[in-house]
């Protein structure tokens, strides 16, 4: 089997030859590390030495993708990892008006050439793709993670609209993305962490609310042109597994073993057979502070467990230099045992 026909068959919730393994997309501070290591000269070196099965394509990842004319960002306001908990721009907003008159992205600033150039050059491996789509992130940055909260239940009228605004935009890329990429892509590939270490964020009745309704929208619409729906959603998600089942998704990453019910016995009585689980070796502890040994023990439990509809990776992609290199190459090679 060819990797693409590999991971097309495991997401399918058929038995491939093997598992799948998928070494994530480690931080970029690791990847010098891992280079020298390994000793390859380039990142698609070390993921073909490890016998990596994906490649995530993501047109985000292309500074080229969105050409605002002012050379503003998709997001302007309220977006990036440094902004996270703090007040955005729709903090005090009580005013829907207010939310349609705000300078949302367009789609006609959209340009896919760079990303499309990446698929073809991928060759016969799976490709992960579409818009990340991380709405939920979104939204709560635009309002500020705790103002969000308090205006589902204060306004909710404000968050509807600030996540229409947010969610049309990302239903019109990816509708654009996906006709002119074709059958170059594989799976939908999109990202919301909708948990703690210890449960969801929200509470799962304003999940149903502000959530659910665009979720389906965005898996039927992976489906309709295509394409297999793999969810990312780091944290205690268990409670709404059966609610994301429900609306579609084909596969579930990155399976956070340490976080509440997300370990591997859990998600194999529960769900085993009911989705693909991509995901799922601890990079809380075991990655970072175990042995060869037992990251080679622990493939071969998770496996045992969550297999044969399993691609073997990091319980988070986003692999940091205190993960050893001898402990991936122990992932990497008892995956495909």
């Amino acid at each position: 089997m060819t990797s693409r026909e590999r991971l097309q068959t495991i997401i399918a919730g058929e038995t491939a030859d093997r598992c799948g393994f998928w070494l994530g997309n480690p931080h970029p501070d690791t990847w010098p590390l891992y280079l020298r290591a390994f000793d390859v000269p380039n990142e698609e070196a070390l993921r073909q030495k490890l016998n990596d099965d994906l490649r995530w394509i993501c047109p985000q990842f292309f500074p080229s993708t969105y050409r605002h004319p002012e050379g503003k960002e998709m997001f302007n306001e309220g977006l990036g990892k440094e902004r996270h908990g703090l007040a955005g721009p729709f903090a005090e907003c009580e005013d829907v008006n207010q939310v349609h008159e705000y300078e949302w992205p367009s789609p006609d600033y959209l340009s896919f050439d760079e990303c499309i150039a990446a698929l073809d050059k991928a060759g016969e491996i799976y490709r992960a793709s579409g818009f990340w789509t991380c709405f939920y992130h979104n939204v709560m940055d635009l309002f500020g993670m705790e103002q969000y909260l308090i205006k589902m239940w204060t306004h909710p009228e404000v968050v509807h609209a600030v996540t229409d605004h947010v969610c049309e935009f990302y239903y019109e890329a990816n509708e654009r993305f996906f006709e002119q990429a074709g059958d170059r892509v594989d799976a939908f590939f999109f990202g919301n962490d909708f948990g703690t270490q210890t449960n969801l964020i929200c509470t799962p009745e304003q999940f149903d609310t502000f959530i659910m309704p665009w979720f389906r929208k965005f898996t039927e619409q992976g489906h309709r042109h295509g394409h297999q729906v793999i969810l990312h959603s780091c944290g205690a998600i268990h409670s709404v597994i059966d609610r994301l089942i429900d609306a579609g998704v084909d596969c579930l990453h990155p399976l956070q073993a340490q976080a509440a019910n997300m370990d591997a016995e859990t998600l194999a009585r529960d769900f085993k057979g009911k989705l693909a689980f991509l995901g799922g070796i601890d990079t809380q502890n075991l990655l970072v502070n175990g042995s060869p040994e037992d990251i080679r023990a622990d493939v071969r439990r998770v496996k045992e467990l969550l297999g044969p509809c399993l691609i073997v990776s990091p319980s988070h992609e986003a692999l940091l230099p205190n993960v050893p290199p001898a402990n991936v190459q122990a992932m990497a090679e008892t995956a495909i045992e």
